[in-house]
């Protein structure tokens, strides 16, 4: 087994949670388009989007990535992953290619563009240069309306190309679903259309560039939608279901169900919640112990400092004792493989990707955070080893 040096493992946990925060936002012509290329092309442009600031666009339609970045979304490790790159690179100019079909007052017009002509990276250093088309750049930065924005992270999860597409589509329409719920703008049945929306067997084929692929039926739903939304609902934030609707003894259209996975349920993850202790609620002298060894511990005012915990929460017993019982000790080995510093850069990372559910749950949410990060370093220093 190889080793990997300690810098190295810093920079791929780095790496992995940039890309995490990470969005992709395209115009909705674009996600409808075909997409003339395999997985691996479509999911490389997509990174690169996810580097476009759309409120500074970038100049001249130039970003810079890391070939670590790159190596962290694809999830290669072996020693071939440079002459992949490079392959994966060639792939991409030489056959990938969107066609975007619009609408107009005299009929339809037709674009085809090959959105990444300009790759340059070397063997000495890290940075790979990449030069969007410029024809492809209105698709991208100029969004006013009409766009989508979705997770780069769901994007990595997926390993098909059908699925990449789908879930593009999906999201551009559950966005509309989530703004007009908020907004108003719409009849009710309208935005229940949107979290439901129907495509039409062609339209399907045609934006998974299916048209001369899988004639009958059963393979194309199998390939096309059972396969694809199974991986959707495993790997992204979506559970997604479809029916099927007849028009005669054909299947006309497809129907699909969108629901958005909760990380949590509503309540407060506290002391006692059932996660937190097996069904019987800690007698009151328990309690006060662990709250008085939070108030004392190290990691409440590393909390505190990093405006993970409020004074508010001081208050409340139950948070104290839950984070004493179930949230420190995972800080305590966290502390033993990477040191307080560790714990520290732990807690800023999940600051800035914390939201206002989270704030509501802070317990149950540091919980999940370091439950989930644990065994990342955990893994790394057996490969260390």
């Amino acid at each position: 087994m190889s080793i990997i040096p300690e810098k190295s493992k810093t920079r791929r946990v780095q790496t992995l949670n940039e890309l995490s925060k990470r969005k992709v936002v395209e115009h909705n012509s674009l996600i409808t388009s075909i997409a003339k290329m395999d997985k691996t092309p479509l999911k490389m442009f997509e990174l690169a989007v996810s580097l476009i600031d759309t409120d500074n666009p970038p100049k001249d339609q130039t970003v810079y990535l890391s070939k670590q970045e790159l190596f962290a979304f694809f999830k290669v490790t072996d020693n071939d992953k440079h002459s992949r790159f490079k392959e994966a690179i060639q792939k991409m100019q030489k056959q990938a290619f969107f066609e975007i079909v619009e609408k107009t007052s005299n009929g339809f017009e037709f674009e085809s563009i090959v959105p990444i002509p300009y790759v340059k990276w070397a063997d000495y250093h890290d940075e790979v240069t990449i030069q969007f088309s410029d024809k492809i750049m209105p698709y991208l930065i100029n969004l006013k309306n009409n766009f989508t924005q979705h997770a780069l992270s769901d994007i990595a999860e997926l390993n098909s190309k059908y699925a990449i597409i789908l879930y593009r589509w999906l999201s551009m329409n559950y966005n509309q679903y989530e703004h007009y719920s908020a907004k108003g703008g719409r009849r009710e049945e309208q935005v229940e259309s949107y979290r439901n929306p129907t495509i039409s067997i062609q339209e399907l084929r045609i934006m998974t560039d299916t048209v001369n692929e899988y004639k009958r039926f059963t393979n194309f739903s199998k390939k096309v939608l059972d396969i694809p939304l199974e991986e959707i609902t495993v790997h992204t934030s979506f559970n997604v279901t479809y029916e099927k609707v007849k028009k005669g003894r054909s299947i006309d259209s497809i129907v699909f169900h969108i629901t958005k996975k909760q990380v949590a349920d509503d309540s407060s993850y506290k002391l006692d919640d059932r996660d937190y202790i097996d069904g019987k609620i800690r007698q009151e002298e328990s309690e006060n112990e662990l709250v008085l060894q939070a108030m004392d511990s190290p990691y409440t005012k590393l909390l505190m400092e990093q405006f993970l915990l409020s004074y508010l929460d001081l208050m409340d017993k139950k948070i104290l004792a839950g984070l004493q019982k179930n949230v420190y000790p995972l800080y305590d080995e966290l502390k033993e493989l990477r040191g307080l510093k560790g714990v520290k850069e732990h807690l800023a990372y999940i600051r800035d990707k914390q939201d206002d559910y989270s704030k509501k749950n802070i317990a149950k949410y540091l919980k999940k955070s370091i439950e989930q990060y644990l065994p990342i370093v955990k893994r790394q220093d057996i490969d260390h080893e």
